[in-house]
């Protein structure tokens, strides 16, 4: 039987892997430029995941060890991990004027799993948050919360703060990052 977890991230449903993105897809390669653990760039051009928080880079968490690590880092090593095993296929689905935002679905066995979904529910990303505080997509905030809830990832670590709460301090404070 399937962990609860897993069946959250299931977005896809089993459907066969396929040989040549469909139209309106694009492969996310190994060897584009990761810039966090929710954003890349590619020829010149800016891709973020949609609904999506990673870690902030120079943020940080203390391990079981009592070492500090950057939080940014391994919400960045976990998505450079699943690109390279999974090989995702996105398509744009929103635009800013420098950032093209996408939804993408990597293909584990015959599975196509939703791959912020996959990042949230390991615990290695976060539901993204709108200036009012909801979530961008709604579903991720729910696996957000069960990933808490069994201290998935880096949820285990006492100290690790949702991206959100510290961009939002940032904000108030009138600085541009944590």
């Amino acid at each position: 039987m399937k962990s609860p977890a897993l069946l959250l991230v299931l977005a896809f449903g089993s459907v066969p892997a396929v040989a040549t993105p469909p139209d309106g897809y694009f492969e996310l390669r190994t060897g584009v430029t990761l810039e966090s653990g929710d954003s890349w760039s590619d020829g010149g051009q800016h891709f973020r995941l949609f609904g999506m928080q990673a870690c902030v880079r120079g943020t940080f968490y203390t391990d079981r060890t009592g070492a500090r690590r950057d939080c940014g880092e391994a919400s960045l090593a976990v998505l450079s991990a699943y690109i390279a095993d999974t090989k995702p296929l996105c398509a744009q689905i929103a635009r800013s004027a420098e950032t093209a935002f996408v939804s993408c679905y990597a293909t584990i066995g015959s599975d196509r799993l939703d791959l912020a979904n996959l990042m949230i529910s390991s615990g290695f990303a976060f539901a993204s948050l709108d200036a009012r505080g909801l979530p961008h997509h709604a579903p991720y905030a729910v696996v957000e919360q069960a990933a808490r809830e069994k201290k998935i990832g880096l949820w285990q670590f006492d100290d690790v703060q949702h991206p959100a709460v510290l961009l939002g301090q940032a904000a108030r404070d009138g600085r541009s990052g944590p």
